[in-house]
């Protein structure tokens, strides 16, 4: 929490908070956990002192007006690469609640605030919209226990339908994909991911994916035309100890960078799939670059540990011409103004 003082009486606060993924990227801001067995190890009473004792005095005084001062007086506080003293965390929820805070004092809502901070006054949009959303339904890989080695399957209606209608449909497709894998795949649907997406023993991502559509379609839909497929690999999980290799956990199979784009192109040509993150690891350059010129004219190819919100890794892979598409986490660099940078770039190439 936030709190900010106008002539000794507190008139505006922030909150915030920060996110924690079951996979993360080696070159994401660290966060800082307490260890021992207080929360099997996941507390974070350190990060929150680390606040109030170290980022709180070192922010105090300075004004609201100006987000970029004070998240560069965050990070120099903090003094490492990946945010190690600190913490990525306290230093992700202290930038944000801040941002809250600013937005209440020039009481705006925050996505305007943001957008100020971004555009300037100025430039400022006339309009504004609503994402079009990936709906994560069916879960592999770490965030799952069953056999499936892609991460996240995630379902995407058509493109311009409004957003409360694209929860519906998806809503739809969901109940019908529960029903399918308990009557007719006979697996249990009560088995959850980390993100509320089922977790089913199927036999094949192919197989995962094919039940997807085959929810689709009960649900009264047209696969390709009012639904789409999107895809977490996830494959930095799979990595070995030499770059360009992969071995799935699950089933222990062996594939080189090659191999690997090419079992995402027979994908792609097979099924109705507009995204896939992660496709490679997060230092196989060369096989990212090989990926976007086999398959960056036909979907998104999505960097998220590759890119980890970092503008020194998207400047390296806008020059190298690896992967199209950023996936934005502000917990993955640690602070509001850095995460806008990354924005900003990404939209400039």
């Amino acid at each position: 929490d936030v709190y900010v003082n106008y002539l000794g009486t507190v008139m505006f606060a922030g909150r915030s908070s920060a996110p924690s993924g079951a996979s993360t990227g080696s070159n994401e801001a660290r966060e800082l956990r307490d260890g021992g067995k207080r929360y099997g190890g996941k507390g974070t009473q350190k990060a929150a002192a680390n606040v109030t004792n170290i980022l709180s005095p070192a922010l105090k005084g300075m004004k609201l007006d100006d987000l970029k001062a004070i998240d560069a007086k965050i990070c120099a506080t903090d003094g490492t690469e990946l945010k190690e003293r600190v913490g990525g965390n306290a230093c992700t929820a202290t930038s944000f609640a801040i941002a809250e805070a600013a937005a209440a004092l020039e009481e705006i809502p925050l996505f305007l605030y943001f957008a100020r901070q971004y555009f300037g006054e100025q430039n400022m949009p006339k309009k504004y919209k609503l994402p079009q959303c990936c709906f994560n339904i069916l879960n592999g890989g770490k965030h799952a226990g069953g056999n499936l080695k892609i991460q996240e399957f995630m379902a995407s209606p058509a493109k311009g339908t409004p957003l409360p209608e694209q929860l519906r449909m998806v809503a739809e497709v969901y109940q019908k994909l529960g029903a399918i894998l308990v009557k007719e795949k006979g697996v249990s649907a009560k088995n959850l991911g980390d993100e509320g997406g089922f977790a089913p023993a199927l036999k094949s991502d192919e197989e995962a994916i094919e039940t997807i559509l085959e929810a689709v379609k009960k649900a009264g839909y047209e696969p390709g035309k009012d639904f789409k497929i999107a895809m977490d690999a996830a494959s930095s999980e799979w990595k070995t100890g030499k770059v360009g290799e992969y071995k799935l956990p699950k089933a222990g199979t062996v594939f080189t960078s090659d191999e690997l784009i090419a079992h995402w192109k027979g994908l792609v040509e097979k099924y109705p799939i507009i995204s896939i993150e992660d496709g490679l690891d997060e230092e196989d350059w060369e096989g990212w670059q090989k990926l976007t010129a086999r398959l960056g004219d036909k979907v998104q190819l999505v960097g998220d540990d590759l890119f980890v919100t970092n503008t020194t890794r998207l400047a390296k892979g806008i020059e190298l011409g690896a992967g199209n598409a950023i996936l934005i986490k502000l917990n993955q660099i640690g602070s509001v103004s850095e995460t806008l940078e990354a924005i900003k770039m990404a939209h400039k190439a």
